[in-house]
């Protein structure tokens, strides 16, 4: 064998390793990808049951429905409402007409199974997601008052 022959298997199983590398790496990380939804654009796209999306925008006031470690409620946009189903402890924070994000998947039915539920921290802050998507729906401008669907009840 001579040294060019050697030099060029040696180059072609580095080339090879890295490839493998590669592939390993991005299949990781594609199982780690979720994607932020309003529920106007669920509404629209209606993704698949299999795939793991986040939902965000304001608890509807009146939704919250507690059945013993069940919750259910509603997210709206303003424009479109989702119906959540979360099993588990909400956030002290967690309330009507608060921002919130909910990970999880949309079932057959086109309800969200949330897996998990987040909430904004403080009376200022309210998820980029969701202050996006409420932007974009035209129904709200930062600087300004929460729309009239989001104003919580004391």
């Amino acid at each position: 064998m001579t040294r060019k022959r050697r030099r060029l298997y040696f180059v072609m199983l580095g080339l090879l390793g890295l490839g493998v590398g590669v592939a390993l790496v991005l299949t990781a990380l594609q199982e780690d990808i979720v994607f932020f939804f309003s529920p106007t654009e669920i509404a629209e796209r209606k993704p698949g049951s299999d795939i793991s999306i986040r939902v965000g925008g304001l608890v509807e006031s009146g939704s919250v429905v507690h059945k013993g470690e069940t919750i259910l409620f509603s997210v709206t946009d303003t424009t479109n409402s989702l119906k959540v189903i979360y099993t588990g402890l909400l956030p002290d924070l967690f309330r009507e007409g608060q921002g919130v994000v909910a990970e999880g998947h949309v079932n057959a039915e086109g309800v969200f199974i949330a897996s998990n539920v987040l909430a904004k921290h403080d009376e200022n802050y309210m998820p980029r997601e969701v202050s996006d998507a409420l932007k974009a729906s035209g129904k709200w401008k930062e600087g300004q008052p929460l729309p009239p669907a989001a104003v919580r009840n004391n």
